[in-house]
Formats: C-alpha cells, structure tokens, sequence
C-alpha cells in the first residue's frame, strides 16, 4: 500500500509539471491565435468574423471545455484537487477490488465444511478453509484451529479474528473521507485567494471596472467548482465501499453462527 501510494504520488507530481508545461503552451497557443485573429479580422467584415468565432466555439469538445477551465482556475490550486482526486480515486479502486475478491460463498463453504467434519475432521475442515479465499474462511480457520480448547474458546477466537479482518476491510477508507472533506476546502481557499487577488487589481487599477471584477471572480469560483465535483466523486465512491463492507460484516457474523453450530453438532456427534 505504501509503495503504490509512493508511485501515485511521483505520478501526481509528473502531472503537477505537465500541466504547468501545458498551461505555458496554451498561453503561447493563445496569444498566437489572438494575433490571428486580430489579422483576420483586419482581412474580413465583421459578420464574417463573428461567425466564424461563434463556429469555433462550437467545435470546442468537453475535454477541451474542461481543460480550457481548468487552466483558467490557476494550476496551483487545481492541481491540489487534482492530486487529491487522484489519490482518493486510486485508493477507492483498490478497495473495491479488495472488497469484491474478499466476497464469497458462504453457504457452499459452510456446506463444505460440514461434509468435511463429517467425512474427514477436523483436520479435513482446516484444509478446505485454507483452500478458500476470504475473511470467512480465515475465521472459520482459526476457530477450528482453537476447537481443542473447547467451545468457548472457539466463539472468542472468532470475535477476536472477526475484528482482526474488519480492520483490513476498512484500511484505506479513512483516507478517502479525508479527500473528500480536503477537495471541496481547497477549493474554497483557492476562491479566497482568488478573490484577494481580485481586490489587488482593482486597488492597483484605481477603478472598479467590471470586466476585471467578473474575470476575477469567475476565476476564483472555478476552485470551488472543481473542489465540489472531486468531493462528489469521490462520495460516490465512499459510500459504495461502505456499503460493501457493512455487507460482508453481515455475512461474517452470519457464518460465524453457523460455524459453532456446526462444531457444536460436531462435539455432540463426536461424544456418542
């Protein structure tokens, strides 16, 4: 995990450097294309000039929308949310493919160990939980490993067990409540500080123009936007991995019952 982590964030700074590389071209790119325009306009009337910039725009895609406003929100603090999207979606996956090979069938498994106590033991049962995947059968491994020491012993070592494996179901999650909390405060600070950066314009100014309020402002929204959309996605995110595990605690608890009432069985079986 920390090594995936370490490699997520020398990606994380990789893309940091990209974008800014990325905006410097896109302001060359534009400044390029406002001379262009500015010669074609010179060239052409104006209904001519205006329809071709209304085509134009039209023929932007949503990648190029969403890069376009991206940039013009400033890649320092966008970059941030980014990051955080990044990781937060990076450990979402690696959850949710934890959690689904972490699933099983627990009634065949509880259905082959009963045929095992029955046919071969103990020893029989251990060997079909150590042939399973998952939480359960780690469980029901260590409480037949404890049946010797009786009954008792059995239900506390799967509690105890239980806890153990709720421990690595939730590892991770933690950290995605916390970018989903970090996103949408980036952005805010970023709009704040977008906002005084506003306010330093128009005091350098000297005039309170409204082209230069606007502009500032919607570049400062732009943080809170994108802040508010990682938050969102990642929330989704969230609540899926929850969902999953309160699932799969369930089916624990239920299997742990009928694990003992297999070994108590066994134990009445085994005394006659």
């Amino acid at each position: 995990m920390r090594k995936a982590l370490s490699v997520l964030t020398l990606s994380a700074a990789m893309l940091m450097f990209s974008i800014n590389v990325s905006f410097a071209q896109d302001q060359e790119d534009a400044d390029n294309q406002s001379e262009q325009t500015e010669e074609v306009t010179q060239q052409v009337d104006t209904p001519q000039a205006q329809a071709a910039e209304d085509t134009a725009v039209e023929s932007k895609t949503f990648h190029q929308i969403i890069k376009e406003k991206f940039i013009e929100g400033g890649p320092e603090f966008m970059g941030i949310v980014l990051i955080a999207l990044i990781l937060g979606l990076a450990i979402s996956i690696e959850r949710i493919i934890y959690l689904n090979l972490a699933n099983t069938n627990n009634e065949k498994l509880i259905s082959n160990v009963e045929e095992a106590l029955k046919n071969g033991g103990i020893e029989k049962a251990k060997e079909v939980c150590r042939n399973t995947r998952g939480p359960v059968a780690s469980i029901f491994y260590q409480g037949l490993d404890r049946y010797s020491e009786g009954i008792d012993i059995v239900e506390k070592s799967i509690v105890s067990y239980g806890g153990v494996m709720m421990g690595q179901l939730e590892r991770g999650v933690s950290w995605i409540s916390l970018f989903i909390a970090l996103a949408p405060m980036l952005g805010f600070m970023g709009t704040v500080i977008g906002m005084i950066q506003a306010f330093d314009a128009i005091e350098a100014a000297g005039d309170i123009s409204p082209s230069l309020v606007a502009g500032g402002i919607k570049v400062a929204l732009l943080t809170t936007v994108f802040g508010l959309i990682v938050a969102m996605i990642l929330q989704v995110f969230y609540n899926y991995i929850i969902a999953k595990i309160d699932s799969i605690t369930n089916s624990m608890e239920e299997a742990s019952i009928s694990l003992v009432d297999l070994l108590v069985k066994y134990s009445h079986n085994q005394g006659k």
